[in-house]
């Protein structure tokens, strides 16, 4: 009832309610990116085919370019834009680590141009962050379980789109970035620069970025912790993309497309954690130097690297229908920072007490992905799409040091057929389908680490299988109404590598942990409204997320280190976007989400589900506000609003988790100097106000952190 009475309240507070922002076609220029909100239609491709908002079963969000460039001009995290724009987003960890932050109450897919970025394998929390974002277009967002890009998507999907030439000639951009606390060693500076260029059929875009990170500050000026998961400070990234391709056929019908990119995100190694003290309320920081054990320096490069390639070939006329295929190979690195930990040491290698190593997850995957979808099949108005996608993952987790096996490489191979209808009968729409889920994840005998005793653990197959059921009707109303229902399922894997590196008994195998290993099948149910007219925007959904066997983390009290839990799960949440244009040059918009969930006392118990989840899971609930005035084609004000709401989580009558809300405000101001580019300055956190994260408000490992305080960036963008 007090969730859905802040809803209400946002509601009447909007005065309306409205889709996320709206898609456009990118252009290759930022001028024309602050003038493309008044598109005629919203075309969503994260669900396998192009498709008209208003005739998909769902809560969809659209991230505009206009509004990632808004987000960016404030901050180049990538999943601080998510947190701004996306209803159902936690608030951003503002680190490398994505622990917590998750989409309505469970983890996301990610994608880049429909390429699996996550490694469910093995989740390290590290995955949110694999280009550069002057090389998106935009986000495309599926809220709830959803198949229909295989395994992961368990709280949606969120494709990020890359960016293609799409004028004729040639076209080139640079860009610079500086970004500043006004504290010693706080600033970032960054260059990016692309080109694009297109010639009848032909086009290629390539671009290249660079960016320095110094430290962060809270709002009294402490330096803020690194995590022990890897932190976006003190850090260097380089990108590098190149997208080429050409349309050729009788005319044009058909496309061939290569994209190639390269990621790295590495700390410098400058500083080390200092840990504050919760007691007192003096958060987590930093100290300039090496990290020193036994006296030696053991500071050691952290990073994500991202590696990856994709073929897609497009057929819009193949007898009738439309034919898309995409072939990728994507590698990817993810090393954490060092200790010195029980689970880390081993006696034959150094005394107990004084080995200090990294883990680093490693995945390599190729895959295949296809989709044909006809038209007026048989009959007018009904389209079926078929395809089948197949996926090859190798992913394992080393000590890298050492050079030693932590979770032993394991190979997954999946192939999902399926097939989906749709049907419009006037003004309704009627989609159902089935995707087949059928894989086998293979692990080779290994030995466990010195801390687990040494173990020598027989290998074996695992199996997994799923028939996949979604279905929906939307019903259009008139007058720029519609109604939607939907019910899908989401299938994913537990975070398997966990309790394959925790086996300490003797005579154990990869089969006898089957119970722990079994497939999280998601069921998710969503009746929803939109809005769409010539002033404004709203829409406003209501889910509920069931798995009979979810999977959430424990910690071990000795290594602090995580274990694996089993136990149903069930989440609730409304999800609200609007936005209002009462006159062209103005608009306002606004994304609040609520949400809670519970899980049962204890694993493989079905009932009760009186457990209520804390912050690892169910993000506070939200209201994010911002007004946007355009007086001129040259000038673009934004003021922003970021809210979260207090929260206690109880275990029947026992108070076990109390989250503290915040509310922070921005500014962005841009400026287009005739023949110079866009000059755009943004202020986050405006007046410095001093707060903790959610997640650093309960006790974790090596995560007190507070907020950062007042940064201010000033960026030029110059377009030849």
């Amino acid at each position: 009832m007090r969730s859905f009475a802040r809803a209400t309240v946002a509601a009447l507070m909007l005065g309306g309610i409205a889709m996320p922002a709206w898609a456009q076609d990118a252009p290759d220029s930022a001028v024309a990116q602050e003038t493309d909100e008044n598109a005629k239609d919203v075309i969503v491709t994260g669900n396998r085919a192009p498709k008209a908002v208003d005739k998909i079963p769902g809560a969809i969000t659209v991230v505009s370019p206009a509004e990632l460039q808004r987000s960016l001009t404030l901050t180049e995290d990538n999943t601080a834009v998510l947190a701004k724009t996306v209803p159902g987003y936690s608030e951003s960890n503002q680190t490398l680590n994505t622990l917590g932050e998750t989409m309505r109450g469970r983890a996301a897919l990610y994608l880049f141009d429909g390429v699996p970025q996550s490694t469910p394998l093995r989740d390290g929390s590290r995955n949110a962050t694999f280009t550069d974002m002057s090389t998106v277009e935009k986000i495309e967002v599926i809220g709830g379980a959803s198949a229909a890009e295989g395994i992961g998507a368990a709280g949606g999907v969120i494709n990020y789109i890359s960016r293609r030439a799409t004028r004729e000639g040639f076209h080139a951009n640079v860009g610079g970035r500086l970004g500043s606390q006004f504290r010693d060693d706080s600033e970032t500076w960054g260059i990016k620069g692309d080109i694009a260029y297109k010639s009848g059929a032909f086009d290629v875009f390539a671009a290249a970025a660079y960016v320095d990170r110094g430290m962060t500050y809270d709002a009294k000026g402490r330096r803020i912790g690194l995590s022990a998961s890897s932190s976006l400070a003190d850090s260097t990234q380089r990108n590098f993309f190149l997208k080429v391709g050409t349309d050729f056929g009788t005319s044009g019908q058909q496309r061939l497309e290569v994209t190639g990119s390269y990621f790295k995100l590495a700390s410098k190694n400058n500083y080390h954690y200092v840990a504050g003290n919760r007691a007192l309320g003096i958060p987590d920081t930093a100290e300039p130097g090496p990290m020193l054990v036994n006296g030696a320096d053991v500071l050691r490069e952290e990073f994500n690297e991202f590696i990856q390639g994709a073929i897609n070939y497009n057929h819009s006329d193949l007898f009738g229908g439309n034919l898309v295929m995409t072939a990728y190979y994507a590698k990817q690195a993810m090393r954490f920072g060092g200790e010195n930990s029980t689970d880390r040491q081993d006696p034959l290698i150094a005394p107990v007490g004084t080995l200090v190593d990294q883990s680093e997850i490693r995945s390599e995957k190729y895959g295949l992905r296809t989709s044909y979808s006809r038209p007026n099949f048989l009959i007018d108005g009904l389209e079926v799409r078929i395809g089948i996608d197949a996926v090859h993952d190798t992913t394992e987790q080393r000590l890298a040091l050492t050079d030693r096996v932590w979770v032993p490489p394991m190979d997954y191979t999946s192939f999902g057929p399926y097939v989906q209808l749709s049907w419009d009968i006037g003004p309704v729409t009627l989609s159902g389908g089935l995707r087949h889920e059928n894989g086998t994840i293979k692990v080779d005998d290994y030995t466990t680490t010195w801390f687990r005793g040494r173990q020598a653990v027989k290998g074996g197959e695992l199996k997994y299988e799923n028939n996949l059921l979604n279905g929906g009707v939307v019903v259009r109303l008139g007058h720029g109404f519609s109604a939607f229902a939907s019910y899908s399922e989401g299938f994913t894997l537990p975070n398997v590598g966990i309790p394959l590196r925790n086996i300490s008994i003797p005579g154990q195998s990869v089969a006898s942990t089957f119970d722990e290993l079994q497939a999280v099948v998601f069921e998710n149910k969503e009746v929803g409204v939109n809005w769409r007219g010539s002033w404004g925007s709203f829409g406003i959904s209501r889910y509920n997320s069931y798995s009979k066997l979810g999977s959430t983390y424990g910690v071990d009290p000795v290594t602090l280190d995580f274990v694996l839990n089993r136990r149903p799960i069930r989440i609730k949440g409304w999800d609200m976007t609007a936005e209002i244009r009462p006159i062209s040059q103005l608009r306002f918009n606004a994304v609040y989400s609520t949400l809670e969930g519970y899980t049962s006392p204890a694993n493989f118990q079905d009932r009760p589900l009186n457990v209520q989840l804390g912050i690892v899971n169910i993000a506070p609930d939200k209201l994010n506000l911002s007004a946007t005035w355009m007086p001129t084609d040259a000038i673009s004000l934004s003021f922003g609003m970021d809210k979260t709401f207090d929260r206690t989580v109880r275990t029947g009558s026992t108070v076990t988790e109390r989250t503290t809300g915040r509310t922070l405000f921005d500014l962005t101001a841009k400026y287009r100097v005739e023949d110079v580019g866009t000059v755009a300055l943004g202020v986050e956190n405006l007046f410095n106000k001093y707060y903790f994260l959610a997640f650093s408000q309960i006790d974790f490992f090596q995560n007190y952190f507070a907020g950062r305080g007042r940064t201010v960036s000033l960026t030029l963008r110059s377009d030849f």
